[in-house]
C-alpha cells in the first residue's frame, strides 16, 4: 500500500493506474463500519483509494476538530490488512493551500436536519469530497448510510454537476447492542456508551409503526425511550427531499419514509437513521 500526502503525486499515479478506482473518504479512527466500504469498493473496481483527512471546512466553531481521534497508526494497519492499494492522508494546508477560496453548496438537501444545527458544516463537506472525487480519479466512491444527510447531499451534487462517477451506499454496521459504529463512540464514558444504548432501542421501536401510523406517533415513540437523552432533532422525512413532515401526515403519504435522529450524551453528538413502512419506490 502506498502511502502519499501530495494531492499531485496521488492524481499523477491514479491516472497512470488505467484502470476503474474506488474511493473510501474518512476522517480517520478506522473501525468495522469503514471497512466494510473497504470490501464494497474492492467489489466493484480494481484499485482502491482510502482518504484520511480531518477537514477542517465541515467543523463550525466550538466542534470537536481538535479532539476529534486520530490513530494513523492502527488505521494504517489495518488498510494494509484490507489490500488498499493507495491512503491519500493529505496536510490540511497542502489540500487548502493559501488563497483557497472555493466553496461547494448544494441547497435544499442541506437545509434540514444536520443542516439546520451545522451551519456551513454540508459546504465543507461536498468541497472536500469534490476535491477527492478530482485528486484520485475515482470512477466509483462508496459512503455509509449511518451519515444519510451527507450520502443524499453527495449524491445531488454529483448528479448536478455531471460527475464522472457513481457513488456506491454502503448498509450501516451495528455494535452488538445496535449503536451504529462511529469514530466518535469513543468519546462515551461507560455510563455514557449504557445511555447510548436507548438510541438502537428506538430505532427498533419506530419500525413497529405501520403505515397507517402518523409522523407524530414516531417521534412520540423515539422519545419515549430516548427518555432524558438531550435531542437535537427527531424527524419523519422523504429520503429524497429530506423534508420534516408534519404531525399529521401518514407514513404511506410520504415517498420512502426515513427516520432521523441526532443526540447529545455529555459532550457527544451521535445520529442515526432507518428507514419506515408507508410508500417506497
Amino acid at each position: 500500500m502506498q502511502i502519499l500526502q501530495s494531492p499531485a503525486e496521488v492524481q499523477k499515479i491514479t491516472r497512470e493506474w488505467g484502470a476503474p478506482v474506488a474511493l473510501v473518504p474518512t476522517m480517520g479512527a478506522l473501525h468495522a463500519g469503514h471497512l466494510s466500504l473497504v470490501e464494497i469498493a474492492r467489489s466493484v473496481a480494481k484499485r482502491v483509494v482510502v482518504s484520511i483527512f480531518v477537514n477542517p471546512l465541515q467543523f463550525a466553531q466550538g466542534e470537536d476538530l481538535a479532539k476529534y481521534p486520530r490513530t494513523f497508526d492502527a488505521d494504517v494497519s489495518l488498510l494494509r490488512e484490507k489490500g488498499v492499494d493507495l491512503l491519500f492522508a493529505p496536510e490540511a494546508t497542502e489540500f487548502y493551500p493559501r488563497g483557497f477560496s472555493t466553496k461547494v453548496h448544494v441547497s435544499g438537501l442541506t437545509d434540514s436536519l444536520c443542516g439546520a444545527s451545522r451551519a456551513g458544516h454540508f459546504e465543507g463537506v461536498t468541497t472536500v469530497c469534490l476535491k477527492l472525487f478530482q485528486v484520485t480519479s475515482a470512477q466509483f466512491a462508496v459512503f455509509g448510510e449511518k451519515d444519510f444527510q451527507q450520502l443524499r447531499v453527495i449524491e445531488q451534487m454529483v448528479e448536478d454537476l455531471n460527475l464522472p462517477l457513481d457513488i456506491v451506499r454502503g448498509p450501516i454496521v451495528r455494535e452488538a447492542d445496535g449503536l451504529a459504529m462511529s469514530s466518535r463512540n469513543r468519546y462515551l464514558s461507560p455510563v455514557e456508551r449504557r445511555l447510548a444504548s436507548r438510541i438502537p432501542e428506538a430505532i427498533k421501536a419506530v419500525h413497529s409503526f405501520g403505515p397507517d401510523a402518523v409522523v407524530r406517533d414516531v417521534i412520540e415513540g423515539a422519545r419515549r425511550l430516548l427518555g432524558d437523552i438531550s435531542v437535537d432533532y427527531l424527524h419523519v422525512c422523504s429520503e429524497f427531499t429530506l423534508r420534516p413532515e408534519g404531525p399529521e401526515v401518514l407514513l404511506s403519504k410520504i415517498l420512502s419514509p426515513h427516520f432521523f435522529l441526532a443526540v447529545k450524551i455529555g459532550q457527544t453528538r451521535l445520529i442515526d437513521n432507518t428507514p419506515l413502512h408507508g410508500v417506497t419506490t
